[in-house]
């Protein structure tokens, strides 16, 4: 991977992170646009190290609020405490995409990756999220939260897995079907990714190092620039989007989704675009 090429890739991870429209997606489609390597899951795991930064810097005194409840429930205080139970429910919310990458790490990494799958999850999805944007009720936040929706989230997070799906659309569209407003939605989809983007992040670094990744290898130089720079870019992104969803809707998102996921399907049908 040339340095170029890290800078594109580090600024589309920023932009499309926390967007509904699947960060791993477009990775792959710009790559391939550009006539690039397949940047390979463990350079997007890795950069996402970056946007997960900035989700630690924007939502620092809320994190650490959380984290410190959460500890004290762990000796017995501060129970009852609204913060160690959203500590508890990002665990419980964590487990299913755990358990799942672990099992499906091979397909994340090489099958799924196939531009038709890609492409196809960008559109179903996408007609997903419009559904569950006009039939939500928008009227459950946060401190309404309980394990059984925890855990839904969770299973829509691991959704994610698929590249095309996106982590806070998937999470984002669990939310709404569950009633939950759209600020509330994506705040709980920005903290339940933590601990599952940085674990993923971190493994597949791990795995980089000792050699033992599949597909396209690290480049660290350019890879740690895309992660600097996902950072910045993906703060902005934050601030954005939590401003916008105070009083706009998905539908922007949807379309933009399902006509990016027609373009690589018919640039893949007639040969423009390898799909593998």
């Amino acid at each position: 991977m040339g340095w170029i090429e890290a800078v594109v890739l580090g600024i589309v991870q920023g932009l499309t992170e926390f967007l509904p429209i699947s960060s791993s997606a477009h990775l792959r489609v710009v790559g391939e646009a550009f006539g690039w390597d397949d940047p390979g899951a463990a350079f997007t795991a890795i950069t996402q190290i970056g946007t997960e930064a900035a989700v630690l810097l924007y939502f620092r005194r809320e994190i650490w609020r959380i984290i410190v409840a959460w500890l004290g429930s762990l000796a017995g205080r501060r129970k009852g405490d609204p913060d160690a139970r959203m500590g508890w429910l990002i665990i419980v919310g964590s487990i299913p995409i755990v358990v799942l990458g672990l099992l499906f790490q091979d397909d994340i990494e090489t099958t799924l990756r196939d531009l038709r799958i890609v492409a196809t999850a960008l559109i179903l999805f996408s007609l997903i999220l419009f559904w569950a944007d006009r039939v939500g009720a928008k009227k459950r936040e946060l401190a309404d939260l309980t394990v059984p929706h925890g855990i839904g989230y969770g299973f829509a997070q691991a959704m994610a897995l698929i590249p095309g799906v996106s982590r806070s659309g998937g999470t984002i569209t669990m939310g709404l079907f569950l009633g939950y407003s759209r600020s509330a939605a994506a705040r709980y989809s920005f903290l339940l990714a933590v601990p599952a983007v940085l674990g993923s992040g971190f493994f597949q670094a791990y795995e980089s190092l000792t050699g033992d990744v599949a597909g396209e290898g690290v480049s660290w130089g350019p890879t740690i620039l895309a992660t600097v720079i996902a950072f910045g870019v993906g703060l902005t992104v934050i601030a954005w989007l939590l401003r916008y969803l105070d009083r706009g809707s998905f539908t922007p998102f949807v379309v933009y989704r399902i006509a990016l996921g027609t373009l690589v399907l018919v640039l893949v049908w007639t040969g423009v675009l390898d799909p593998t």
